[in-house]
């Protein structure tokens, strides 16, 4: 794959699993820096691990927490 987004980061909610979990493998594939943002802190830590990637535990629905 292409180095489309070198020196780029990307934060990707939701990234823990499913769709999100794609969105990330597919940005960092592309060289992007990806830092995992999941309500299951368990869930993004082993997503960016998986990349090589930052992980964070945040509910997006909670204003205090984002």
């Amino acid at each position: 794959m292409t180095e489309r987004f070198q020196g780029k980061t990307a934060i990707v909610t939701g990234g823990g699993s499913g769709i999100g979990a794609a969105i990330v493998r597919e940005l960092a594939a592309g060289g992007a820096r990806v830092i995992v943002a999941d309500i299951s802190e368990e869930d993004a830590r082993r997503i960016a691990d998986e990349i090589s990637g930052d992980a964070i535990a945040t509910d997006v629905s909670d204003p205090q927490a984002v």
